[in-house]
């Protein structure tokens, strides 16, 4: 069974990502916790609602998750695959799916990712991730502390640096005026 970092902890993957095969075609467990393309989603929403087990649903970085919205709470998790890491669409999905459409649960990173970007991805509001298999999970997890701060706002910290900056200076004058 492949390994996740989830919430900073390195778990046991009990989701299976589906694909679809060369002709097309993609076979569905009736049970089980499965992660299935958009585009299957779409096309065969009302059996997946039915089957029994979780279920998650995977963006590609051309994927608008808009097209989610309406259905979100059938969903456990939302996974969006990198192609390459140096594909950026992700960060923005994520971005969207947290502060626009109001996700809370899971979303997983998946496909090409790789230790360097867990720093990042996390900032933009992935809680989960699916390295790339030639890279060492329980090494990657020192990513997390690379940078003590970030300039800018993000979903973990919405106040740029700046702003927190000058909260802190304004709350340290007042303790200083008493």
């Amino acid at each position: 069974m492949a390994t996740i970092i989830s919430r900073r902890q390195v778990l046991a993957d009990n989701w299976q990502l589906l694909k679809r095969a060369a002709d097309g075609s993609i076979e569905i467990p009736s049970d089980g916790d499965v992660i299935v393309p958009l585009s299957t989603w779409l096309e065969q929403r009302d059996a997946l609602v039915k089957r029994t087990g979780q279920l998650g649903v995977w963006l590609e970085g051309s994927d608008d998750p808009a097209l989610l919205v309406a259905d979100l709470e059938h969903f456990a998790l939302i996974a969006v695959h990198f192609q390459q890491f140096t594909d950026g669409r992700g960060y923005s999905i994520a971005r969207l799916l947290r502060a626009r459409y109001g996700w809370q649960r899971e979303l997983r990173a998946v496909g090409d990712v790789l230790r360097d970007q867990l720093f990042y991805l996390s900032s933009c509001g992935f809680n989960t991730f699916a390295l790339r298999a030639d890279q060492n999970v329980q090494a990657a997890m020192t990513a997390f502390e690379d940078f003590s701060e970030a300039y800018q706002g993000s979903v973990e910290r919405p106040q740029p640096l700046f702003r927190r900056r000058s909260l802190i200076q304004h709350e340290d004058t007042q303790k200083a005026a008493i």
